[in-house]
């Protein structure tokens, strides 16, 4: 039996938003192994940084919307993630992103999620989704307030208490 998966692309000025691919584990596991993804579940080993693909991509099989690779437009290099996660034990639909080392501060998040964001709203459903940050992930915090996002609640993701942060409803692209 063969499983048939189509992942939408976007393009913004300077990034493709993308279906995570094979070739893309050397600089996910290279992410995974510094303590800065313990905002996204990790440090993780390679094995384990695969499975992260191979759920990435088990998400839009299973949900129909997922976490995009954000890759440069012209040479195709990862730079993050973003895009829609919703598995079980989640309260909702949330809006997540990460950058890989080395690509921070460039405004590449706020792009790729902003593109994201819009895309959800006009092709998912997903018009004002949910983010949880960790209190200590003040760069999260600033991007969540800077694409229109507030404050709503304490709660707890993948048994870490966090804040959960409401966007304001995205204009459909």
């Amino acid at each position: 039996m063969s499983l048939s998966l189509t992942i939408p692309e976007i393009e913004t000025d300077r990034l493709r938003l993308r279906g995570h691919r094979e070739s893309d584990l050397d600089v996910i596991a290279t992410f995974f192994a510094d303590e800065r993804s313990a905002f996204v579940g990790g440090p993780k080993n390679r094995a384990e940084s695969w499975r992260v693909i191979s759920g990435a991509l088990g998400h839009w099989a299973l949900r129909g919307y997922g976490m995009w690779l954000v890759a440069d437009k012209v040479t195709d290099a990862p730079i993050g993630g973003v895009g829609f996660l919703n598995p079980e034990g989640w309260d909702e639909a949330e809006l997540g992103w990460h950058v890989f080392n080395g690509h921070e501060g460039q405004g590449y998040a706020y792009e790729a999620a902003a593109a994201a964001k819009s895309y959800g709203a006009a092709n998912f459903g997903i018009p004002a989704p949910i983010s949880y940050i960790a209190p200590a992930n003040t760069r999260s915090v600033t991007l969540a307030k800077r694409l229109g996002a507030s404050y709503e609640r304490d709660g707890e993701v993948l048994g870490n208490a966090c804040h959960i942060y409401r966007h304001s409803k995205a204009e459909a692209a």
